[in-house]
């Protein structure tokens, strides 16, 4: 991924901000030259996402049309069996500057061309904001 920004989300299929999947699309095949977008399922939050990882890849397509890539489905939250990317993502000791994990589904973080955290957004605001857009450029 060296030299493209790289936006991560943890997502879930039963959730209702799931239609920020479509919205993703969107950033995928705008900027796919320039951004990796990358989907991580997650069960964190009210068991929003029951499904097994082939199930998850079906539904996104059929519904959404994904083609971004999904990663396995994982814990994103702090605490024991945290995938190790949301651990740095959420550990300012390790990212340098953002201590804030997931508080529900679809929260966005940026990674510039460099590898260096730049961005963190809740899950209420759209992969379409200008906010989100203004980092992604």
């Amino acid at each position: 991924f060296k030299g493209k920004k790289i936006l991560l989300v943890n997502t879930a299929s039963d959730c209702g901000f799931t239609g920020q999947y479509d919205e993703l699309e969107h950033l995928h095949k705008q900027y796919g030259d320039q951004l990796v977008i990358l989907g991580f399922p997650a069960n964190d939050f009210k068991h929003q996402e029951q499904k097994d990882d082939a199930a998850i890849a079906e539904f996104c397509k059929v519904n959404y049309g994904v083609t971004f890539q999904l990663m396995e489905k994982s814990r994103v939250i702090k605490g024991a069996g945290q995938n190790p990317v949301f651990q740095w993502l959420s550990d300012a000791a390790l990212n340098g500057w953002c201590q804030q994990a997931p508080v529900w589904n679809f929260c966005k973080y940026v990674v510039d061309e460099r590898g260096l955290l730049v961005a963190f957004f809740p899950q209420t605001v759209s992969p379409l904001s200008k906010e989100v857009i203004n980092v992604l450029r």
